[in-house]
């Protein structure tokens, strides 16, 4: 099968060896997404700010593969603190409220940044070749 890749805005991908996204067939998994601008700054803001600039890299990312976020079926969101879960979990409602993907809320000790409060992660089947 093919497999086709995806680079963001993150300063970390050339530097980590990894890509945004990655698609194999119908199958296209987003790498965890953290709230960064296009020139490689964090997105500052409230958790709910936050996960809305993740959701829209993630948006973006599986644009660019040939999918939507209506192809999404599975999410992983991790907080730093379980204070943000109605937040983050609202901006996800914003994006998948009729998608409804299976998802998974964890709270971790810290992300990369000490600035995030939130990165998200999506998997995604599309049922049209590309």
């Amino acid at each position: 099968m093919e497999r086709q890749t995806h680079s963001s805005a993150s300063p970390f991908e050339p530097i980590y060896g990894y890509s945004r996204a990655v698609r194999v067939g119908s199958h296209i998994h987003v790498a965890g997404t953290a709230p960064v601008e296009g020139d490689g700054t964090s997105t500052m803001g409230d958790a709910g700010v936050q996960a809305a600039r993740c959701l829209t890299i993630i948006a973006e990312a599986l644009g660019a593969l040939g999918a939507s976020p209506a192809d999404v079926v599975r999410t992983r969101m991790y907080i730093t603190d379980a204070a943000y879960a109605d937040a983050v979990g609202r901006a996800h409602g914003a994006m998948f409220g009729d998608i409804r993907p299976a998802s998974t809320m964890l709270v971790v000790p810290a992300l990369i940044r000490p600035e995030w409060m939130v990165e998200i992660e999506a998997d995604a089947i599309v049922e049209h070749a590309t």
